[in-house]
């Protein structure tokens, strides 16, 4: 059970998952500056603040990841999202948590 602040367990990434990151790619390359072929969720966690921040490693080619998290705001907020961080340099093994 997740605890409110907390992040939970980490998952193997969801068709959900991955249509955030298919909505957030453009905004990772600009922050980047980088474009990726390849953009593939493997892995997520997530944490509930006012909204919920994504925490998710995406496969970007080779051997390569990034990590990035993700605010979608609530409902009444219009659960919006954004790129709030991205970690590069990352491989497979590298664990997926909060930053």
């Amino acid at each position: 059970m997740m605890m409110c602040g907390g992040t939970g367990p980490v998952n193997e990434a969801t068709p959900e998952i991955q249509a955030i990151c298919d909505e957030m790619k453009p905004h990772v390359e600009e922050k980047t500056g980088k474009k990726y072929d390849v953009f593939t969720a493997k892995q997520y966690t997530s944490q509930v603040v006012a909204g919920t921040n994504f925490f998710i490693k995406v496969h970007v080619g080779g051997e390569d990841h990034v990590h990035i998290r993700v605010f979608q705001s609530l409902p009444h907020a219009g659960l919006k999202k954004e790129v709030h961080g991205v970690q590069t340099d990352k491989t497979h093994h590298d664990a997926i948590g909060y930053f």
